[in-house]
């Protein structure tokens, strides 16, 4: 409930809020107490992940945010003000996975719109929730990196590129703001079963099953399981680890 918790009294914000891993944390952080920010370009979405949240007693405030867009950026963070008065975790989880094919058949439209949702998104929210966490007094943010920012992989350059630009980003923004209180974080979650990844690999209870084989702890990953170490890196319990991320696939990249 609203005002227990190991986050009462703190807000949360969630980009890629409306579905999958943003979905779980947003409604993860507001089960412990905190006040949420959803923020999705998907408007159903994240008024489903408000509702859900409202069903648990909790407060949330949706707002429409392309992440790869500056104004929008600022506003959605200034919107988190105008709510709630201060900013103390944020999960810059928002994403794009929009290729099916080798480095030389990825097109310069695709290159700048994988690179601007991915890394320019994440720039951007970092741009404008540091100052806001810095008057605060300090906070967490954790960054959705994926296993592809650690290892290659076959047909989808630029999200591999982005999301190793992701990792890079995190370290850079962990030292330059530790001073300021503020820890930056990563998470590189594997085979997470999402909507995104349905789009990817196909509703097929029998691929399914063949990638979880290939999954050490012999199951695909649930975006809950994601937003538990969301949480673990943005609470008081991880408040000496900044600039690392926490690898969530089964096992899979060992």
């Amino acid at each position: 409930m609203a005002g227990t918790g190991s986050f009462a009294g703190r807000v949360a914000l969630v980009t890629g809020g409306g579905a999958g891993m943003g979905r779980a944390a947003a409604v993860a952080f507001a089960r412990e107490g905190a006040r949420v920010v959803v923020a999705d370009v998907d408007m159903a979405g994240g008024d489903e992940t408000v509702r859900l949240i409202a069903a648990e007693g909790s407060e949330a405030l949706f707002v429409r945010t392309d992440v790869a867009d500056a104004g929008a950026v600022e506003a959605m963070v200034h919107a988190a003000e105008t709510a709630y008065g201060r900013l103390d975790c944020a999960f810059n989880n928002a994403g794009i996975n929009e290729e099916h094919g080798p480095l030389t058949d990825c097109t310069e439209a695709q290159w700048d719109r994988i690179l601007g949702v991915n890394l320019k998104g994440t720039w951007l929210c970092m741009k404008y929730e540091i100052p806001l966490m810095a008057r605060s007094g300090g906070g967490a943010i954790v960054n959705n990196a994926s296993v592809v920012g650690l290892v290659g992989s076959r047909g989808t350059p630029a999200y591999v590129a982005s999301k190793h630009g992701i990792l890079g980003l995190t370290k850079a923004a962990a030292l330059d703001h530790a001073k300021e209180g503020i820890r930056v974080n990563a998470v590189c979650p594997g085979a997470i079963y999402t909507p995104m990844y349905v789009r990817r690999e196909g509703a097929d209870p029998e691929h399914d099953a063949r990638i979880a084989a290939g999954i050490p702890l012999g199951r695909l990953g649930q975006p809950e399981d994601v937003a538990r170490a969301v949480q673990w890196l943005c609470a008081g319990e991880s408040s000496f680890v900044t600039g690392e991320h926490i690898v969530v696939d089964g096992g899979e990249t060992v």
